[in-house]
């Protein structure tokens, strides 16, 4: 005689079924990072994942501001990497990085480059002012941090005015490297480990000094599902290895 109620095995079967959907999700890491990251977290990530067996990095690359805006409206990611100290500093200030978890882990240069068929290389910038140079492209500044860079050089160098009714806007750095791959603009404003990406379709003109440093910041989200994995994945993108994979796409220590 069963003295188990009849549904006892629909109970547990589901009971299990859940437990195990709990476990799946405990290996998976969502990180949501800049795009400029794009191939070098790729291989971090693949390099993560055969230190911790079992475990899975699901990436969400985008312009950092955009990201940004996913996490405040509630988007399920677990770690955070921007482009710039600006987006996550409003991040922190939103409430939404875990206390004690951001950290710079890499540097990046921004420059100028043109198509690598280009007639005309400018060596300073002050020759984009020149008619030989009518559509420049860089991020988006209200929402992509590379257009934030380039505009306060811009500033820097006297050409706001200048080059005001030259630019296209790029709703990330990667759409910007395309324009210019494309031979769509004249010449754009994108970080060096970006040119290195398109190096047989654009090449560097010149190297640009920002006002502020070029600086990577990660952190834990504090909404995380995730905490012991994105903790364990923030700690190997800031090991060793991690910053050798860095380093091989064109990135430095920061």
């Amino acid at each position: 005689m069963n003295r188990f109620p009849r549904w006892f095995g629909k109970t547990t079967l589901f009971a299990a079924l859940s437990l195990g959907t709990v476990a799946l999700h405990a290996q998976e890491v969502v990180v949501s990072a800049a795009a400029s990251l794009t191939n070098a977290f790729q291989a971090v990530g693949q390099a993560f994942e055969k230190t911790r067996p079992g475990a899975k990095v699901t990436f969400n690359f985008a312009a950092s501001g955009p990201l940004l805006a996913q996490i405040q409206q509630g988007a399920p990611v677990d770690v955070f990497a921007s482009a710039d100290q600006e987006t996550m500093d409003r991040a922190a200030k939103a409430n939404l990085l875990a206390e004690g978890t951001r950290a710079d882990f890499a540097r990046n240069t921004l420059v100028l480059i043109v198509p690598a068929t280009a007639a005309t290389v400018p060596q300073k910038l002050a020759d984009l002012g020149g008619t030989g140079f009518k559509r420049i492209s860089t991020g988006t500044p209200s929402s992509v941090p590379v257009g934030r860079y380039t505009m306060a050089s811009v500033q820097e160098a006297g050409l706001t005015a200048a080059l005001e009714p030259k630019w296209i806007y790029g709703e990330s750095v990667r759409q910007v490297l395309n324009y210019v791959a494309r031979n769509e603009v004249d010449a754009g404003f994108v970080y060096r480990t970006d040119a290195l990406i398109e190096k047989d379709k654009t090449r560097i003109a010149l190297t640009v000094p920002t006002t502020t440093p070029v600086s990577y910041p990660i952190a834990q989200i504090a909404a995380s599902k995730n905490v012991a994995l994105g903790k364990e994945f923030v700690a190997f993108v800031r090991s060793d290895t991690g910053q050798q994979i860095l380093e091989g796409f064109g990135f430095s220590k920061p």
